[in-house]
């Protein structure tokens, strides 16, 4: 590890976390002077649709946190990981720190035409955060609107072929750190993220090898894969194959890797995001839907835990409202049809 590393991510964590500190306590109209303090004024924030690309700390105070808060009161931030990096895509010149969690709050006022509930709601949600010159430059937050929906009564889309349900941490609940980590550590996570890109990038023949021993090149027999609100969670190589994986090559008949813009690893975590990841036809089938004939993109976060020299856990966040808007269906606009009608 090179001189001042450990440092460089401990100051990062701290820059984070009084901001998480600052925006978690702030209400209304305290927002956006919380953000300017701890944001660069040209700060690039890149949030799942409706919103996209946002600059600015004031823009993303009022676009997104005010209405956000304004529902989930009072918002609470339930975190299940917190690690720090740099990130190889660029030589490891920039730092990041991620995290992943729970915002919780009563759902007690519409949001993005969600109707509230008036009882506890959790908007599961997926952060990389890049700190220079002590503030964070640069953010990439991914939300899982299609669960909130859930909770709300809706049915955004068909049954998911996996299991839907609020998201629990790591099983070995030691995602939180704070404090310095074992460089070593990190190095093992990053490689084994590194062996699964590369590996399942080349979709092997089945007849070469099948699906399920490709994957146990990567995973542990045991993994478990918590994908997002639509897709659903599941468990084991065999059964991810049978309820995510294998259905989910089968429904595309293009696929294009677009490449990461952050992957970094701390101690047995890890994760990544592209803008978007993926471009991919759908040929039908996938989340129930048909074919469409479209190229669409996906933005994705993955998040990781290592066990040995594997992967044993995967909490996995798409902006599928991003994804089928590109295919022609407005999610947004279809909810809140169905919730006037109910």
């Amino acid at each position: 590890m090179a001189p001042g590393v450990t440092a460089d991510l401990q100051d990062a964590k701290r820059v984070v976390r009084e901001f998480y500190a600052a925006i978690d306590g702030a209400e209304d109209t305290a927002l956006a002077p919380s953000m300017e303090r701890h944001c660069a004024p040209d700060l690039l924030w890149r949030g799942c649709h409706p919103f996209g690309e946002l600059r600015g700390p004031h823009l993303v105070a009022e676009r997104f946190w005010r209405p956000l808060k304004a529902s989930l009161r009072p918002m609470r931030r339930r975190l299940d990981l917190f690690f720090a990096g740099r990130n190889e895509i660029d030589g490891f010149a920039s730092v990041w720190v991620a995290s992943m969690g729970h915002l919780m709050g009563l759902f007690d006022a519409v949001w993005l035409g969600i109707p509230p509930t008036g009882r506890v709601a959790m908007l599961r949600y997926a952060a990389f955060h890049r700190v220079a010159n002590g503030r964070i430059a640069e953010t990439a937050m991914i939300f899982d609107v299609p669960h909130l929906m859930m909770q709300a009564g809706l049915r955004p889309f068909p049954p998911s072929t996996a299991a839907e349900l609020v998201q629990p941490g790591p099983m070995t609940h030691e995602g939180l750190m704070f404090g310095p980590q074992d460089a070593a550590e990190g190095d093992r996570t990053l490689a084994a993220i590194d062996f699964m890109v590369g590996d399942v990038a080349t979709w092997k023949d089945p007849g070469q090898m099948s699906l399920t021993d490709e994957l146990r090149c990567s995973w542990t027999e045991d993994m478990i894969w918590w994908g997002p609100g639509g897709i659903g969670a599941t468990y084991t190589i065999e059964r991810y194959a049978a309820q995510h994986s294998g259905p989910f090559r089968a429904a595309f008949a293009d696929r294009r890797f677009n490449g990461h813009l952050c992957r970094m690893a701390e101690g047995r975590f890890g994760g990544f995001f592209g803008w978007p990841n993926l471009t991919l036809t759908p040929t039908g089938g996938f989340m129930g839907m048909p074919a469409t004939g479209r190229a669409g993109d996906m933005r994705v976060v993955d998040m990781y835990r290592r066990e040995g020299d594997k992967l044993a856990e995967n909490w996995v966040f798409i902006d599928l409202l991003h994804f089928w808007d590109q295919q022609g269906l407005d999610v947004l606009e279809r909810m809140t049809e169905l919730s006037a009608g109910r």
